[in-house]
């Protein structure tokens, strides 16, 4: 049994990849459903050899699409999402079942995957440049060009927006797109986009969507035909991608890990706090770059804080998303799930207090909570990628900024709070790309500047108007008359 539909048919891409066309592929890997262990059908995975033959294929096709009409471009981006909306239960039970998502976090993800095409959608026919100050006779102008060939490596937590957010304004803005995604999640965040754009009328070539392993994404950042690669994952893997691509001189997109502090001061609402604190922790089992890494709660109200957290933790449901209403489901793999319970183990081991969860079956990892955790506690610091609360305490304002700030990370935090000035000139001090007054880590809504400073990114930013300066280059052109004669 398979999550097979009419508009995504299981024989036109298991086993293979899309370069303009649906191509078998030699090499093959399974789908695997992860909360149940079931193989949904098989996956092409391309070599390096694959990524060459389709980075010049894609370099040639982009000159003529950067060349199309804005309004042919245009349209393409919108019938891709009306595409995505037509087949919006396709996405999303997709979603469910290669990602292990909720239904609640799948329908989200297809929501805002389909706000990214019809953005994107408007990026042709905005202003590319603008006319500059000159002598007289010669006209100035600075303008904005595609880069070319962009390659994108997208991760499997939030497979099909994290790849889209990136593919569609690339596309839109002229370039050609090489999309590698996650090969735990190559349907659900690449055979989908791929058929999107197929039948929205996208030339051939324009977009290639090769799963592969690390050689494939090696051979992408180090292609003479690839100007620039969005890469979002891990930080680990984002310093290799980063070197590797530098070296090769090409614009680099890191969106790395996080480990997200939500600060609950003492004049917050508690129910308020909580509700806030279980989101960001536990949504999509906290497999989320901007998950609540941190929960650091004023000294005063900690113990209360606490009560009422392990009360939501014990109360959430886990189980197969794709066959009950659950608000857990499953990790991606037994790598995640093992990680996570070591991270938990190490934390009570270094003196934090296990008050809820900390136990799994399979791929499913209860709802953690672990209170009193000191700054030396290796939860404290570690990525945990996982359903686990780290609640620290804090004595004042000055203390919580500088646990908030006592990390390598820095791509999300919040403060939740009655006082809003109080949080605002807290939140100048806090070092972090994404800040949220009254709200959780966990927040995108499409049209954003999105990145992360220090070891969460390179200090760029994707999404809303920051996608102007990502995917394109300036170009400066003059034009006089004649040309002067110069008196050499």
């Amino acid at each position: 049994m398979t999550a097979s539909s009419p508009w995504l048919p299981d024989e036109l891409w298991s086993g293979a990849f899309f370069d303009g066309q649906w191509q078998a592929a030699s090499q093959r890997q399974p789908v695997i459903e992860p909360a149940t262990g079931q193989t949904l059908g098989e996956v092409g995975l391309a070599d390096a050899a694959q990524v060459a033959t389709s980075a010049v294929a894609a370099a040639q096709a982009q000159q003529a699409w950067a060349a199309a009409p804005y309004e042919q471009r245009a349209q393409v981006l919108r019938q891709a999402a009306r595409l995505a909306e037509d087949n919006i239960d396709t996405l999303v039970d997709w979603l469910v079942r290669e990602s292990g998502s909720t239904r609640l976090k799948a329908g989200f993800e297809a929501k805002v995957t389909i706000k990214a095409l019809h953005e994107a959608a408007a990026l042709p026919s905005r202003s590319t440049g603008e006319i500059l100050p000159s002598e007289p006779g010669r006209l100035n102008l600075a303008r904005r060009r595609p880069l070319g060939v962009v390659g994108v490596i997208s991760p499997f937590n939030f497979p099909l927006y994290l790849a889209m957010r990136a593919v569609a304004p690339a596309i839109a803005l002229g370039n050609a797109v090489v999309l590698k995604p996650d090969p735990r999640t190559a349907v659900c965040g690449g055979a989908v986009i791929a058929r999107l754009f197929e039948q929205a009328g996208l030339p051939a070539g324009v977009l290639h969507m090769l799963p592969g392993d690390g050689a494939a994404g090696a051979a992408l950042t180090s292609d003479p035909h690839v100007a620039m690669i969005q890469f979002t994952g891990s930080t680990a893997a984002g310093r290799k991608v980063g070197e590797a691509a530098g070296k090769h001189l090409k614009k680099v997109s890191l969106e790395l890990g996080g480990k997200n502090s939500l600060i609950i001061l003492d004049d917050a609402d508690l129910d308020l706090a909580v509700a806030n604190t279980a989101w960001g922790v536990y949504l999509h089992q906290g497999q989320i770059c901007m998950a609540t890494g941190r929960v650091l709660v004023h000294r005063k109200i900690h113990a209360a804080f606490l009560e009422k957290l392990v009360a939501k933790a014990k109360s959430l449901k886990v189980g197969d998303p794709a066959r009950e209403d659950v608000a857990i489901g499953p990790l991606i793999n037994a790598t995640q799930r093992d990680h996570a319970a070591r991270v938990v183990a190490d934390a009570v081991k270094a003196g934090a207090t296990l008050e809820a969860g900390g136990t799994h079956q399979d791929l499913f990892f209860a709802p953690t909570v672990l209170g009193n955790v000191a700054a030396d506690n290796p939860a404290f610091h570690e990525e945990i990628f996982a359903p686990v609360a780290v609640v620290v305490p804090f004595d004042d304002d000055d203390q919580a900024v500088q646990l908030a700030n006592d990390s390598e990370y820095g791509l999300s935090m919040a403060i939740v709070s009655s006082n809003v000035g109080r949080a605002l000139k807290l939140g100048e001090r806090l070092r972090t790309g994404l800040l949220h007054i009254n709200d959780q880590t966990v927040n995108d809504e499409v049209i954003n500047p999105f990145g992360g400073v220090g070891a969460s990114g390179n200090g760029t930013s994707i999404g809303g108007p920051a996608n102007w300066e990502e995917f394109t280059q300036w170009q400066w052109l003059t034009v006089k008359g004649e040309a002067p004669a110069y008196p050499i």
